[in-house]
């Protein structure tokens, strides 16, 4: 018989919004939910990118997949001390992602492109483009499947390291025991198995996020209790409300 779920740890930052459903299912199941970040990005100090010998003026448009892939853009190039030319091309995955381009330079007056949350879609609207000669920053963990589509598509870009994906230090955790661990990727899995190598699961829960995340439990020899998503659980609150439900209810 599964205990009932009391606290539940989240491996990602504290959403920034009151309006997140994770509040929304604590206040409703009167629940402890706290949120670690179980890994973290530093960016690429520019004397390692230098070794890469990538010259970022040397292209004229830039794929951004993500607002910390902007950060790292400006931050190597104010680095290297370069001024990116005015009219250099953005093209941006998502419009809230072009409309952070706003923290470094004047919006209105550049040349940007964004698409609808997927890359390919990106691909799509950057296709008139191919002339252009991209740059595309990248953490040293991506989807191989994004370089892959460019390349199919036939577009000319340079694939530019600028961050990496760190383990963070959680020995602050050694002693506090939560009835949930919620994953969202398999680097989450191995910064708690890094940071607690004799950890035992015993009645803890783990619940994961995507395919990728969910073999890694496995692989680690951990018991995978709650998956997310499928046809109904789309989202990971709605899976752990399900989970919640079940073995909360009175006996």
């Amino acid at each position: 018989m599964s205990k009932k779920v009391k606290s539940i740890l989240v491996s990602q930052p504290k959403p920034q919004t009151e309006k997140s459903p994770y509040f929304d299912l604590a206040e409703k199941h009167h629940l402890d939910i706290d949120f670690r970040s179980f890994i973290h990005v530093e960016g690429i100090p520019v004397a390692d990118f230098r070794q890469d010998k990538i010259d970022l003026l040397d292209h004229t448009a830039v794929f951004f997949t993500s607002r910390t892939a902007i950060d790292h853009y400006f931050r190597l190039a104010e680095e290297l001390r370069l001024t990116v030319p005015d009219d250099m091309k953005y093209f941006c995955v998502s419009e809230a992602t072009a409309f952070y381009l706003q923290k470094y330079i004047v919006y209105r007056k550049r040349k940007i492109f964004y698409g609808n949350g997927r890359f390919d879609d990106l691909i799509k609207v950057s296709a008139k483009h191919k002339s252009e000669k991209f740059l595309l920053p990248l953490s040293d963990i991506h989807k191989q499947s994004i370089p892959k589509k460019l390349d199919d598509a036939g577009f000319n870009y340079t694939k530019a390291v600028m961050y990496k994906t760190v383990l963070s230090d959680l020995s602050d955790l050694a002693d506090i025991k939560y009835d949930i661990l919620v994953f969202f990727s398999p680097s989450g899995i191995k910064s708690l198995l890094k940071n607690f190598p004799h950890f035992e699961q015993g009645d803890t829960k783990i619940a994961a996020f995507g395919p990728t995340t969910a073999k890694a439990v496995e692989t680690a020899g951990l018991r995978l209790d709650i998956k997310a998503p499928h046809p109904k659980a789309p989202s990971m609150t709605m899976a752990l409300e399900q989970h919640i439900k079940a073995v909360n209810k009175k006996k």
